[in-house]
């Protein structure tokens, strides 16, 4: 802007006043200065299942190059482990349970408002591409939505990104919402860029070791690999297209890995992703930041980047301070729901930067995992070792009812959170910490607790033997009781 404000003195007096008022005529002059938004959405992956985050077994060399010229954060939450109500909270910037939208496949109501539409209405051209799980309502808050569905289109839903970069108009800025079926399960659909074999998979020890395990983790790294070769694509396109440079990608995960002890749950594996954030002209290259941020953070960190006016709705915070100075302060904890995903469920979580806090409104259920991973014969072969007694006591968790009311894990000594410190004398003081701070977010976010239970959708033994039927959505009051239901 600067070089093309000293053109402009070597211009004669006419020559200023017309291109002033050619600026005054077209809004869009100066629409590079704000940057280009992309944001990627993997399905069901770990956040340390990366090479950027210490897995160097899976081959992701395309997200670890994002990773080492941008900036890496190694605290980032989300609001939910489950998909469409995780991708609500994104786009919205509000926690789950005011999205009405906090349920399994529930559609985003059109009286939320998104970040998408702010962002159109702000100049910006918005679309999407892949994976969808937002409602027909919330299509009408982009220009252009293509979306992939999985089994019917192409496998890893992602076929759709670069050919929506390559019809963009060139005149505006835009933003895209890119999202994947990889790595969802099933897995060994289509083509992958690499094999993993059993000696590359870090297997957490809250799962057997056995040879389906093994292979099936092998399995779920091809689908990484695949969706970073995709991610490859869009910054190669981005660079042909000499945009590379005023554009902001981050690359965020839904939920954790498909498998019983993470997604869905409201553990690290569970809730925490991922959060890589690439710019070239506005992140410094190799940063990294550990304070503690949210998946609500997004949408007014893009409003404010679009120099949009950001709806009060939003319950998040600007992250553009931290791409300014990475180790400053920001969030003291992140919060994360658990609701109803096949099974039913209700659990509040409060991650500070050493300790995690869960509390199970309905401890008296085992905590079963989703549906697509009950159906899968690593399930079976995990209730079959549970029936035989040989799992250990952190690998039978998902089976096991009732389960404590209370969780409590130290991060720093305990980072798969295996020891439950809740019932320790001597982290007391750390417990009540932690409850007083969840107490006060239910009553701030207007947290509740339903007045009744959802049924579930499949068995929760056998899996999915009968056929999904979809549930008749009732209404706010139906779902909740009055406040101080907890």
């Amino acid at each position: 802007m600067f070089s093309f404000i000293n053109n402009m003195r070597l211009k004669t007096p006419a020559q200023t006043l017309l291109t002033l008022c050619v600026l005054l005529l077209v809004p869009n002059a100066f629409a590079e200065q704000r940057p280009n938004i992309i944001l990627i959405v993997a399905d069901d992956l770990n956040w340390d299942d990366l090479g950027a985050y210490g897995n160097t077994g899976v081959k992701t060399p395309n997200l670890d190059k994002l990773a080492k010229n941008g900036m890496r954060f190694d605290n980032a939450f989300l609001t939910a482990s489950s998909c469409s109500p995780s991708r609500a909270s994104m786009i919205t910037g509000r926690y789950p349970h005011n999205t009405d939208a906090e349920q399994l496949h529930w559609p985003l109501p059109k009286e939320q408002l998104t970040v998408s539409q702010t962002l159109r209405d702000a100049g910006y051209w918005t679309a999407a591409a892949g994976k969808w799980h937002l409602g027909e309502d919330t299509k009408q808050r982009f220009d252009e939505v293509r979306e992939s569905k999985y089994g019917i289109d192409e496998p890893s839903g992602s076929a759709q990104w670069v050919p929506l970069l390559e019809v963009r108009p060139k005149e505006k800025p835009f933003f895209l919402w890119l999202a994947s079926w990889d790595s969802h399960r099933p897995f060994y659909q289509g083509e992958y860029p690499h094999s993993h074999s059993q000696e590359d998979v870090r297997l957490p020890p809250y799962y057997p070791a056995t040879e389906l395990y093994m292979n099936d983790f092998a399995a779920y790294y091809d689908e990484i690999s695949r969706l970073d070769e995709h991610v490859g694509k869009v910054v190669s396109t981005l660079e042909r297209q000499g945009v590379k440079g005023n554009t902001l990608i981050i690359f965020v995960a839904d939920n954790g890995r498909p498998f019983a002890r993470d997604k869905t749950t409201l553990y690290d594996s569970g809730v925490k992703t991922p959060f890589i954030a690439h710019w070239p002209d506005g992140i410094a290259k190799g940063s990294i930041s550990d304070s503690i941020i949210s998946s609500i953070d997004l949408a007014p960190t893009f409003t404010a980047l679009a120099k949009a006016d950001t709806p009060t709705s939003f319950e998040g915070r600007s992250l553009v301070s931290l791409f300014k100075n990475p180790s400053a302060s920001f969030h003291d904890y992140a919060v994360s729901e658990r609701n109803w995903h096949d099974f039913e469920d209700h659990g509040r979580s409060v991650r500070t930067k050493r300790y995690r806090y869960i509390r199970n409104n309905y401890n008296d259920l085992p905590a079963t995992p989703s549906a697509d991973t009950v159906y899968h014969k690593t399930w079976w072969e995990l209730t079959r070792l549970f029936e035989q007694g040989a799992l250990t006591e952190h690998q039978a968790r998902p089976f096991l009812a009732p389960r404590p009311k209370e969780e409590l894990y130290d991060l720093l000594n305990d980072p798969f959170e295996l020891t439950n410190l809740a019932t320790d004398e001597n982290y007391l003081s750390v417990l009540r910490h932690h409850s007083d701070i969840l107490d006060k977010w239910i009553l701030a976010s207007g947290d509740f607790i339903p007045s009744f239970r959802t049924p579930d959708d499949f068995d929760r033994v056998k899996g999915a033997s009968a056929p999904h039927r979809k549930r008749p959505r009732p209404s706010k009051m139906q779902m909740y009781q009055a406040s101080g239901s907890y």
